[in-house]
């Protein structure tokens, strides 16, 4: 069975390049580019690992990388933060994220690093 990914981002370009490199790579994926989705989908689609780009409209990558690991059942589940916007990534980390990929970034960098965290 295919491992589930759930990806965020609001920039529907990126969305779509890394919907279908995912899918490609042979994932399970749900890509959404509203940040009030993120938990519902999350709940529904139970996924394996989740990926949020930092800079969103409404609640940002980080908040909800800390709504996802308080949540009892996702706890555990690896969590990608990307953003174009990083200068210190202990600021991001301290979201409890489990990665943080700098944008611009390599597809191939996005895919082995999903494959490490699973």
């Amino acid at each position: 069975m295919a491992k589930r990914i759930l990806v965020l981002d609001d920039n529907q370009d990126i969305l779509d390049i890394v919907h279908e490199t995912l899918t490609y790579a042979d994932f399970d994926v749900q890509s959404t580019s509203r940040s009030d989705t993120v938990i519902s989908l999350a709940e529904t689609f139970v996924p394996d690992l989740v990926i949020l780009d930092y800079r969103v409209a409404g609640v940002n990558g980080g908040e909800l990388c800390m709504q996802i690991k308080s949540h009892p059942r996702f706890k555990n589940t690896p969590v990608i933060i990307y953003s174009a916007y990083i200068n210190n990534n202990s600021e991001l980390l301290a979201y409890g994220c489990d990665a943080i990929i700098n944008k611009p970034f390599d597809l191939t960098e996005l895919v082995e690093k999903v494959n490490s965290l699973l």
